[in-house]
């Protein structure tokens, strides 16, 4: 094979000719009727047994053409990546094919350049850092969440029902007199006052009796399920039983109880310092994150969408895997149908916070380069030990799981985020912010499910993007991190074939 007219353009694209020689696209033909031919039957000959000329005879000299070109494609782009000495991302296009009257096979393929980084500031920056402050307030505070999940539920029968009870009710929804989908339940256990359920559902429970039975109206809220939004319900409830929580008394017992400690003294220490450590951790992530952010913003690249739409997924797969959902059988549209999304909302939810990733990595690549950042083998062996000791495995397994030259590159890349971290300092940030943190616009892109479709959806906040990636155990699916490979089957989406004259 020859590659020629290698030709880069101005949109960061490529492309390049590739021509095979004519015993080449033979031993292709021959390839494809070899693959074929037990599918193939001719009047006269037993089945599978044709000869191919006999073949080429009744259904055209062309008809191993396709799965001979086929073939040769991935050699062909291979070939030219490596001559051309080319580092692309996303698979390629193939704008063209031709037979030629010499029975050559000539392809010509479009690719998408890996991006041209120019760094902008990323040592010295400047953030603000939260200073940290634990309050007897914030101990008290968190000791109180401490007692209430260790309460006791106490059964009440001598009274209504109060704000602060746990009721365990049926409940039965009825749209215009008819029984509407998710509205009904028997024996469901609702903290009045949590307002887990629509507004005014858990309000109208307060003053029920054991054994009471009464009919409530409800208007859902416009933002809600579209088959329900603003429409007035009606709910059949009874009241089966009313439980309280007892909160343990606050005293030697109880730290004895919930800790290592033998006075309540002490275990109030030891939440101060806990909660100074988690705050100082806080604080330091969001230092972190804020500089990086700027070193990402001072970043001039331009990122391709097809490595923004890889990262998305990559997000998605990973969210999903979360759910126990085995991602990697399924393809995109069908995850995604799984997870209730569609293109608008991956723009809105998922791609800023890919397209930040990307950049982010790209930064750290850049860095390494620029400061020439280098592995002992010592370093590396202390950085996989200590990977190891973080997950409960051996250090060989998780070398043999990722691969030397991945566990290499993310240690790079920690190196590389580490020096803009140290040489950054706290105090007025560097220059104001243009942009929303891209991370902090990620959200959950799945639906959370419902227990009824009288409870809310409970939305929690996304994790920021982590800015370097840490190697995960043998015992979990492997990363999608490593350098793209080339497709193997590029799809034509031009094809024009000359035949030689018979």
């Amino acid at each position: 094979m020859i590659v020629k007219n290698v030709e880069k353009k101005e949109n960061n694209t490529a492309v390049f000719s590739v021509e095979s020689d004519a015993a080449e696209f033979e031993a292709a033909v021959q390839a494809a009727y070899l693959k074929n031919k037990s599918q193939i039957y001719i009047p006269g000959f037993r089945k599978g047994k044709a000869p191919r000329q006999i073949v080429e005879g009744m259904y055209g000299h062309e008809v191993f053409y396709q799965d001979a070109l086929d073939e040769l494609a991935p050699k062909a782009y291979e070939l030219g990546l490596k001559e051309a000495e080319l580092r692309v991302v996303g698979a390629p296009s193939i704008t063209e094919v031709n037979i030629t009257d010499e029975r050559t096979a000539a392809y010509t393929f479009s690719v998408e350049l890996y991006p041209v980084v120019t760094l902008g500031q990323y040592k010295g920056l400047k953030a603000e850092k939260a200073s940290v402050k634990v309050s007897a307030a914030d101990v008290d505070e968190e000791i109180e969440r401490i007692r209430k999940r260790n309460a006791r539920q106490i059964s009440v029968d001598d009274r209504a029902a109060q704000m602060g009870d746990t009721a365990k009710i049926d409940f039965d929804g009825y749209l215009n007199g008819e029984r509407f989908e998710g509205g009904k339940a028997e024996g469901y256990s609702l903290k009045l006052g949590s307002g887990s359920f629509v507004p005014g559902f858990e309000e109208q429970l307060v003053g029920m009796k054991l054994g009471e039975e009464k009919d409530i109206d409800i208007t859902f809220p416009e933002e809600y399920t579209p088959e329900l939004a603003g429409k007035a319900v009606v709910f059949k409830i009874k009241l089966h039983e009313l439980t309280v929580d007892e909160l343990p008394a606050l005293d030697d017992d109880f730290a004895q109880d919930v800790s290592e400690f033998d006075t309540l003294k002490e275990y109030k220490e030891s939440v101060r310092k806990d909660l100074e450590k988690k705050a100082e951790e806080k604080a330091e992530s969001d230092f972190r994150s804020e500089i990086m952010r700027q070193a990402v913003e001072n970043l001039d690249v331009t990122v391709p969408e097809a490595m923004i739409a890889e990262k998305a997924e990559e997000i998605l797969r990973n969210y999903a895997s979360n759910f126990g959902m085995n991602s990697r059988e399924m393809s995109l549209d069908q995850l995604k149908q799984m997870m209730g999304l569609d293109d608008a909302s991956m723009n809105q939810t998922i791609r800023p916070a890919a397209e930040f990733q990307v950049k982010n990595d790209l930064l750290l690549e850049a860095v390494i380069d620029a400061e020439k950042i280098e592995c002992s083998e010592e370093e590396t062996k202390e950085y996989l030990n200590k990977i190891a000791e973080n997950y409960g495995v051996k250090a060989e397994e998780i070398e043999s799981y990722f691969g030397k030259d991945f566990i290499e590159a993310e240690q790079k890349k920690e190196k590389a985020a580490n020096l803009i971290f140290k040489s950054a300092k706290a105090g007025k940030a560097t220059k104001a912010a243009k942009v929303e943190k891209a991370e902090e616009k990620a959200e959950k892109p799945a639906k959370a499910a419902k227990t009824a479709k009288t409870a809310k959806t409970e939305e929690k906040e996304p994790k920021a993007s982590k800015t370097t990636k840490t190697a995960k155990t043998a015992k979990t699916e492997k990363t999608e991190e490593k350098a793209e490979k080339p497709a193997k089957a590029a799809k034509t989406t031009k094809t024009t074939k000359k035949t030689a004259e018979e």
